[in-house]
């Protein structure tokens, strides 16, 4: 069944932002994180391997939803949707990179940090946002401040969100899921801690509103 954003906006609470090498970590990973209640997964193509995880992910929990992210150009968004990526995510957004990922037919989330980018990505018809990085961009009091005037937009806010400040962001009336890299974060993920991270997943699951 073809993944919407509805789907992404029922499904996830903290989406864990993944960054993976290793394929042989793959599977381990994925049932950690299915284990913990999670469903929705953000792997970033931050390592030569990145697609090839995603793949492996999917074929160990096919019920896992799991999208690709540090997109930044049209090649990578048509691999993505040759890998039968669940849906994008990007850093930024730029009218090139807008086209591109108005080309493929799957749910995405571009990148933006301020009230005009924000208004650019709408106009271009891009509904959920993700807002990044959050943390560095004005955090809470930014984002809270953005559901004033645009009242409409809806966001997905990544970037050092800790798991204490995570369910602040959730309460947001313009937040519909949150990514979060503290789920399993490359040295827990290198070092095999399976159970630390099913434990985390479950704690993120649980600030589901």
């Amino acid at each position: 069944m073809a993944v919407t954003m509805q789907t992404l906006i029922d499904e996830a609470s903290v989406i864990p932002v993944l960054t993976v090498g290793d394929i042989a970590h793959a599977a381990p990973l994925a049932d950690a994180l299915a284990s913990g209640g999670l469903k929705v997964i953000e792997m970033t193509w931050r390592t030569e391997n990145a697609l090839e995880v995603m793949q492996a992910m999917k074929a160990a929990r096919p019920e896992l939803i799991i999208g690709m992210g540090t997109l930044r150009n049209g090649d990578q968004c048509r691999a993505c949707l040759e890998a039968k990526a669940d849906f994008l995510v990007s850093p930024g957004l730029t009218p090139v990179l807008a086209a591109a990922l108005r080309e493929v037919d799957l749910p995405v989330l571009p990148g933006v940090a301020t009230a005009g980018e924000a208004m650019q990505a709408a106009e271009m018809g891009f509904e959920v946002l993700k807002f990044f990085p959050a943390e560095q961009a004005g955090g809470l009091p930014y984002l809270k401040s953005l559901h004033g005037p645009l009242p409409d937009l809806r966001f997905c806010p990544t970037g050092s969100i800790s798991a204490e400040k995570a369910p602040d962001y959730l309460a947001l009336p313009n937040v519909v899921c949150v990514g979060g890299s503290w789920i399993a974060n490359s040295k827990m993920i290198e070092a095999g801690d399976w159970d630390r991270i099913e434990a985390n997943a479950r704690k993120a699951q649980s600030m589901k509103p």
